[in-house]
This record gives structure tokens, C-alpha cells and sequence, in this order.
């Protein structure tokens, strides 16, 4: 038995002030690697943007500096400087310094703010090698400065001053993350947003570092970003590339009970929904009570005014939800006073009383924009009985693929090599091109562990047909069928066979256009999939350089090929042969074992979906129906692609 004797009081450890923000930083910031990081930013501008909210900033600027820091200057109130009652010392280092600090708690100061548990400076602060804020306020110019988190200095007057504002300077601790480089791409996408989002505030994004990231290098170093249509012109740039079924955008943006809704919608004839939601400027990728007030209040907008004016035949049919949200864009905004969110990270919003109030407000527009646009109305009512009855057709698809799963009791697909682990965990489901990669796939792979599905033939384009039609392609059923999960509204992935779906194909620019189309399945249709962290493509080679009968090495690309030609001849060894593999047909069962499916030396890469909205276009851009910005695309990047002749 373990000896408990000297497990006392002085044990117990207690981390006062910022310590347990250095000590834990996931708690606060969610991870310590580039997520994290940009979290950071996220934390400062928030509180300008609570600021432009509460109607007293109207200009928010942010500049990536050479040195790695980040300077965040708004022209709001300024941060309070007089002395704290409690604590004795100036409001601005007490705020700086303390968890559960700042104006938020208290409803005069702020009636609706993003920042809430009062951690986000602080953390921000605790989280810098070095921190320094500048507060413009009473005509005069307050500074104080911080060494990870502990203030080198009391706060001191250091000038006059004929503005307002808080400007705030960081450099992220190297000491606690994993890197500290900045992507001005990331920043430019996450405050463009928020500028549509708050009508009227102008966004100044600069970036000033003398060598920028790869990511960051074709863009200009300086944005200013600033909309006066506030979320209309956001879902018109959202549908910049769509054919919409109708130009007037719905608006509302109507006040009750302390609680601000601001919704915008528009419908195209694209197959996809594409609705955002915020609460406070927030995004909640996860919806929330807001979501679901706009979904309810769009149902019984839509199947009130079909009742209106449906004809004969078309008086039996009632909308689902679904039938009307096909080629939705919209956004929901509510500007809350107490929000409740589901985490630090706020990825849902719950506050129950929200549903009620946006549904009302929503269902009453909605109603006087139908009657008042007629035209409108019957373009709308058109478009989801379309939906309704493609629903109908896509159910009964799904409801086919799930009978013959074998969980159903059906049989797997003939072509399908199971593998003979039945514990998802440690089961992996290979996604191969063609008959004679399979047969080779077949041979090299661990037959517990590893299944192989050969693909024969291109998959159809999911982007641009309904379920119903995808599922008449029938390697697509069967792929379906494989995973055992269901799919679209079905999918359940307590039920998945493998908890690896790995995607290997030629590295050729075939097999390039085949893992395109069946990632594009997987976004529309298997999204938990990717979600969950499940989905990977194989990273086969495309070179073998030959120095001896038992020296040879792998290459995944020609630029990794001269890198590595280079090293061996500056080692004096003489190379033999250059092999270039067109397919992976052509590999030796042994060599595609060693080289792609070896857990121990494989590479993998998984695939995962940082922002949603980017995807989407991008998906909707390379594999949607219009060609105009298709051909942008390649006419844009088409000087640093790599050609396979």
C-alpha cells in the first residue's frame, strides 16, 4: 500500500495571479500552437470592438511590427488610470494583472461586449515577453509596460494627449509557445468580418515585418477594411460568385428587450446553406439559440406565404426545414447584454430567451418583405419546393445506402478488402485508385489493421449535384456502405468501421483531381469525418534515387528530389538511377509497404477545415458550376504551379 503520510497542506499548490495562465495556457487560449497564438490578437481587439459597440470607437488599427510584436490601437474611452477603491492601485494595472478584471461585469459601462470573463488582456499580458499599453485619456498619455505579466513600473503620465484610445503592444513569449509568427493572411480574414459586422467601423491592417511568412508574401502590406452595408454587403460578397434567384437582400435589424437582431438572407440556386451566426460580433460556429430561433421563424415565414398563394397541386406540401434552407445564405447577429456561451472559446450560444426573440422578429419581416415583394416571394417559394421535392429523392438515396449497410444486416461492397479488426480505433480504410493500385495495396498492406477500397473510374463531382444523383454513382455508394456510418442528416459516427480513412492515389495530377473530388465528397456529405479528424491523404513518392543495390532513397517531389540528389553527391556517392513513379501500380508491393502504408514511415497528412467560410469557397470555386472565377483561380496561381507533362 502507497504511503500517504507526507500528502499534507504543504502539497497543495496554489498559483497565484497570472502563474496559472502560464502554467495552463490551453485553458485560456485553447492550445499553444498557431491557434493560440492568433487568440492573442483576438483577446485586445475584442475589447476595442466592445468599444465600437457601445457607440464611443469608430477606427481599430493592427500592425504585425519586425520585431514580432503586435500593436493594437484604438480611439475608444481609454482604459480607466484612476486608483482602484479595492485594490489600491491604478484600474489600468489591475485589469492587466488580475483574472476576472474589466468593465464587463458591469452593464453601465458596457450594454452588450464579446469579452466577458474578464480574462482576455490579462491572459494576453501573462502570455508576452514583454507587454506595453498606452492609454489616452483626460488629455494626457498613461503608460505602463510588463515583463511576462509583472509590471516593471508603476502607471505613469508620460505626455499630453488631445485623443482618446488604448493602444496596446505585445510580444507573444517564446518560452510558452510553440512559434510566434504571426499569418497576416489569418488576420485579414478574421477582421475583415468583424468590419461587416459593425457597420460603419473602419479596420486599418498593416503588415511591417521586412521578411514575411510564405502564406503572407502576394498580399499588399497595408488593409483598410470598412462597410457601410454592415452583414447585407457581407451576404452579397458571400454570393459574389453564386447566380442568385433574387436581388433584394432581406434585412431586419430591430431591437426588443435589450436584445439587438440583425439578419440578412439571400438564395441562390447553388445546392449548399450557408448561414453564419454571432453573438456580440462572435461567431458561434456551433449556432445556438439564435440558430435556432431564425430557423423556426424561416419555416413558418415560408410555409405561411406558400399557403397564400399556392395553387391547387401545391397545397399538400409542407416545408421541412431543410426544403427550405437549400442555397440559403444568411447571417444572424444578436447583440446580447448577459450572453451565455458554451466555453471560453464560445462556439454556441444559450441563452433561451434569445429564440423566442429573434423568431418573432424574423417571422414579422419576413412576412411584410413577401408581401411586399411579391415577385421575390414566388422566386423563394419556387426555389424550396424544388428543395422538397429533391429532399424527398435524396431520403429515399440515403435510406437505400444505410439498408444495405452491413450494420442493416446487408453485406460489404465485393470489391471492399476487409481488414479483420473489428475495433475502429486501430482499423484503417485505404481509399485507392484504380484495380492494379489496389491489387498492390492488397498485397503490402497488414491485413488486420488495414482495409483497401479500389476506386475504379473518376467519382462524381459532388459539388455540383443533389444527393440523390451523387448516390447513383456507385463507387460512391459503396465508399458510403465501407464506412458504415450513413451519411448527410444520417451520418452517425459512433458507427464509423475505421476511425482512419486514408486517400492514396497517383502523385500525378490524375491522382491529384481524384482526391480533390473525393475530399469534396467528404466536405459536403461526410463533414464529421473531417470534423472528428478521421479523413487523411497518403503522401505516396514520386521518385526513387538509386545509389547502391541496397542504398536507395524515397522522394515525395522534384523540389525534395534536387534537394536530395545535391546532398548525396556533396557526400561523394555516386547515383546509379533516377526512377520516376507514374503510379502506384508500379511500385513493388514491398516498396509501397515501406514507402506509404508503414505506420512507421509513412507520412500522412490530415485533413482538417480551419475556417469554414474559406472552404466553403474554395470548394464552390475549383468544383462549382461558374467558370468566371474558376478561371481567375488558375490564371492567379498559375505562374506557381507545378505542371506533370
Amino acid at each position: 500500500m502507497a504511503d500517504n503520510s507526507t500528502y499534507d497542506a504543504s502539497k497543495i499548490t496554489v498559483l497565484e495571479g497570472l502563474e496559472a495562465v502560464r502554467k495552463r495556457p490551453a485553458m485560456y487560449i485553447g492550445d499553444n500552437g498557431i491557434e493560440g497564438l492568433h487568440h492573442l490578437i483576438k483577446e485586445v481587439v475584442d475589447n476595442s470592438i466592445d468599444e465600437a459597440l457601445g457607440g464611443y470607437c469608430n477606427q481599430i488599427k493592427l500592425i504585425l511590427r519586425d520585431d514580432g510584436s503586435v500593436t493594437i490601437d484604438d480611439n475608444g474611452r481609454g482604459i480607466p488610470v484612476d486608483i482602484h477603491p479595492q485594490k489600491k492601485i491604478s484600474a489600468l494595472e489591475v485589469i492587466m494583472t488580475s483574472l476576472h478584471s474589466g468593465g464587463k461585469f458591469d452593464n453601465d459601462s458596457y450594454k452588450v461586449s464579446g469579452g466577458l470573463h474578464g480574462v482576455g488582456i490579462s491572459v494576453v499580458n501573462a502570455l508576452s515577453k514583454y507587454t506595453k499599453i498606452e492609454v489616452h485619456r483626460d488629455g494626457q498619455v498613461w503608460m505602463q509596460e510588463y515583463q511576462r505579466g509583472t509590471p516593471k513600473a508603476p502607471v505613469k503620465a508620460v505626455g499630453k494627449s488631445d485623443r482618446t484610445g488604448t493602444t496596446v503592444t505585445f510580444l507573444p513569449d517564446d518560452k510558452i509557445f510553440e512559434f510566434t509568427e504571426f499569418s497576416f493572411k489569418k488576420v485579414l480574414q478574421k477582421y475583415r468580418q468583424q468590419a461587416y459586422l459593425t457597420a460603419g467601423l473602419t479596420f486599418v491592417l498593416k503588415d511591417e515585418r521586412k521578411v514575411r511568412a510564405e502564406a503572407d508574401q502576394d498580399s499588399p502590406t497595408v488593409y483598410t477594411y470598412h462597410f457601410e452595408g454592415g452583414i447585407k454587403s457581407y451576404v452579397k460578397n458571400i454570393n459574389r460568385h453564386q447566380k442568385t434567384i433574387h436581388d433584394d437582400i432581406f434585412y431586419v435589424n430591430k431591437e426588443e428587450e435589450n436584445i439587438n437582431v440583425e439578419v440578412a438572407l439571400q438564395y441562390t440556386d447553388d445546392l449548399q446553406e450557408r448561414v453564419m451566426t454571432f453573438a456580440n460580433n462572435i461567431i458561434n460556429p456551433e449556432g445556438g439559440t439564435h440558430l435556432q430561433g431564425f430557423r423556426i421563424a424561416l419555416t413558418k415565414g415560408l410555409n405561411d406565404y406558400l399557403s397564400s398563394i399556392a395553387t391547387e397541386k401545391e397545397k399538400e406540401i409542407k416545408f421541412s426545414g431543410e426544403d427550405t434552407r437549400e442555397g440559403l445564405t444568411a447571417i444572424v447577429s444578436v447583440k446580447v447584454p448577459d450572453p451565455q456561451f458554451e466555453g471560453q472559446t464560445k462556439i454556441k450560444l444559450n441563452n433561451p430567451e434569445v429564440t423566442q426573440i429573434v423568431r418573432k422578429i424574423v417571422e414579422e419581416e419576413l412576412k411584410t418583405f413577401l408581401e411586399e415583394h411579391p415577385q421575390t416571394g414566388k422566386l423563394i417559394i419556387s426555389r424550396s419546393i424544388l428543395s422538397h421535392k429533391a429532399r424527398k429523392a435524396a431520403k429515399a438515396a440515403r435510406e437505400a445506402v444505410v439498408r444495405k449497410g452491413a450494420l442493416e444486416g446487408g453485406t460489404l461492397p465485393g470489391k471492399l478488402a476487409d481488414c479483420s479488426s473489428r475495433k475502429p480505433e486501430e482499423s484503417e480504410l485505404y481509399i485507392v485508385e484504380g484495380d492494379s493500385a489496389g491489387g498492390s495495396a492488397k498485397q503490402a498492406r497488414d491485413r488486420r489493421t488495414q482495409a483497401i477500397f479500389p476506386l475504379k473510374g473518376k467519382p462524381l463531382n459532388s459539388e455540383k449535384y443533389r444527393l440523390d444523383r451523387v448516390f447513383s454513382n456507385q463507387e460512391i455508394k459503396e465508399v458510403v456502405v465501407a464506412i458504415g456510418a450513413g451519411v448527410g442528416d444520417t451520418f452517425d459516427d459512433t458507427k464509423m468501421r475505421y476511425h482512419k480513412i486514408i486517400l492514396m492515389n497517383d502523385a500525378d495530377v490524375d491522382g491529384e483531381h481524384i482526391t480533390t473530388l473525393m475530399l469534396t465528397l467528404f466536405f459536403r456529405h461526410l463533414k464529421d469525418v473531417i470534423n472528428k479528424g478521421y479523413l487523411y491523404v497518403a503522401q505516396p513518392p514520386l521518385f526513387k534515387i538509386e545509389v547502391s543495390s541496397n542504398e536507395s532513397y524515397w522522394v515525395l517531389d522534384e523540389d525534395e528530389r534536387e534537394e536530395k540528389v545535391k546532398e548525396l553527391k556533396k557526400a561523394g556517392k555516386e547515383i546509379k538511377g533516377v526512377q520516376r513513379f507514374k503510379g502506384l501500380g508500379e511500385m513493388q508491393p514491398e516498396q509501397l509497404w515501406s514507402t506509404t502504408m508503414n505506420p512507421e514511415t509513412r507520412i500522412l497528412k490530415r485533413i482538417t477545415v480551419e475556417d469554414a467560410e474559406e472552404a466553403d469557397k474554395t470548394f464552390d470555386m475549383l468544383m462549382g458550376s461558374e467558370v468566371p472565377p474558376r478561371k481567375k483561380f488558375i490564371q492567379t496561381y498559375s505562374k506557381s504551379a507545378e505542371l506533370d507533362v
